[in-house]
This record gives C-alpha cells, structure tokens and sequence, in this order.
C-alpha cells in the first residue's frame, strides 16, 4: 500500500495577504510548518522540517512551488514579502 508523507501543522496553516507598495491586498498566501513523520527514505516528502509559504488562496490548491523551509513562521513571511 503506498503512502504519502504527511503534514503535521504545530499550528495550523494560516493565510496573509500579499500587498502592493501602496498597501493595497491582494491575492494571498499560506504558511505552514512541516515534518515529515514517515522518514527521508519516502518519495513523497515536500523537504525539510521546517515553515514553508506559497501563493494559495483558501480552500483552493497551491499556486507556485513552495519556498523554505525557515526557522520560524514570521521568516517566512518576510521572504514571501520581500519582493515588493
């Protein structure tokens, strides 16, 4: 029986907001943190233990690769921010 890694959220996932220069939201995306509880040896791991973010909008599927991991939730989000 084949198996899929699993994500087993400290906290759950959470959404923020991207905002432009002038601070006008728009789209948004997701942080979460990751481990995989099933071992490296699985084909299906997303990376690292550690927080990741990508563009997603609630209860829809992720738009773009993931990006991470990070030490900490708000490391995240300042790389999914800092572009703008």
């Amino acid at each position: 029986m084949l198996r899929c890694a699993t994500i087993t959220p400290i906290k759950p996932m959470s959404y923020h907001q991207f905002q432009d220069q002038t601070g006008e939201p728009y789209g948004s995306f997701e942080t979460f943190f990751y481990y995989d509880s099933l071992g490296k040896d699985r084909p299906y791991r997303l990376g690292e233990r550690g927080w990741y973010w990508h563009s997603c909008q609630p209860g829809c599927l992720p738009d773009g690769d993931l990006s991470g991991p990070f030490e900490s939730e708000q490391e995240a989000i300042i790389d999914a921010t800092a572009f703008i």
